[in-house]
């Protein structure tokens, strides 16, 4: 039978996740996997067994989420899909408080800020790739993306 992790890393994790814009942690070390979700329990898995531990007692606050447009059936398939060039956090004004670069309706040039990207402490623009419309807005300020995510959808 495994070794349970002491109850403080699990408390730290939580805490941590708490405090991040971060949905999920997962550490790895000797042999046992910890994993902290919001939607879902703490759990250990080790090797050969799965132990399910009770939620952080306090449960994580609600992110601040701005309710999305009626997203189109797949927007990575529209042609004016906007992706994601790397893994990390999307920002939607250039500082907290500041006005969106932009929002649904603006009318955007060939090159134009739409949203910056923070990938290892460093902020990186996401321009325009053409001039058009903004019509969707898919990611929320501050949430974390994926390489290849739309972001929104210029037509």
């Amino acid at each position: 039978m495994a070794k349970l992790p002491d109850s403080k890393l699990i408390k730290e994790l939580a805490d941590l996740l708490d405090k991040s814009s971060l949905t999920e942690i997962e550490l790895e070390a000797d042999g046992m996997r910890i994993r902290v979700a919001r939607q879902g329990a703490t759990q250990m898995v080790t090797s050969q067994q799965t132990i399910a531990q009770p939620a952080p007692a306090a449960p994580a606050p609600a992110a601040d989420v701005t309710p999305a447009p009626a997203a189109s059936a797949n927007p990575a398939s529209n042609p004016g899909a906007v992706k994601s060039p790397m893994v990390g956090t999307a920002y939607l004004a250039p500082e907290p408080g500041a006005k969106d670069f932009v929002t649904i309706g603006s009318t955007v040039k060939q090159g134009q800020t739409l949203l910056i990207i923070e990938a290892m402490k460093t902020m990186n623009p996401i321009t325009a790739p053409r001039a058009g419309k903004v019509t969707e807005i898919i990611v929320t300020n501050e949430q974390p993306v994926e390489f290849d995510e739309v972001l929104l959808i210029i037509e």
